[in-house]
């Protein structure tokens, strides 16, 4: 998965990010360890995989770049399977 074009789809999709960890974008660094520590002190915490919290950035952005014949680049660039492509076409067309 190029973190990149996560990063690309993450800005131009903040409102898909899931809570809690949209109110981390926009920090760097020392803020966005004092954001974590305040957010998650005293907690158990899980931290899902890149692909789990900006999924749904992830799969408007394959929809907004799909044109028919780049099913590979698609899947090479976001990091899904041929098949998770395929049905998200599918489900929105």
């Amino acid at each position: 998965m190029d973190e990149r074009a996560v990063r690309q789809a993450a800005e131009r999709y903040p409102e898909e990010i899931l809570p809690p960890y949209d109110g981390f974008m926009g920090l760097d660094g020392f803020d966005a360890i004092c954001e974590f520590s305040r957010t998650f002190s005293g907690t158990s915490v899980y931290v899902p995989r890149i692909r789990t919290i900006f999924g749904a950035c992830l799969e408007r952005e394959i929809l907004s770049q799909y044109n028919g014949a780049n099913l590979r680049e698609m899947v090479r660039k976001y990091g899904y399977s041929d098949r998770h492509v395929r049905e998200l076409i599918k489900r929105t067309r």
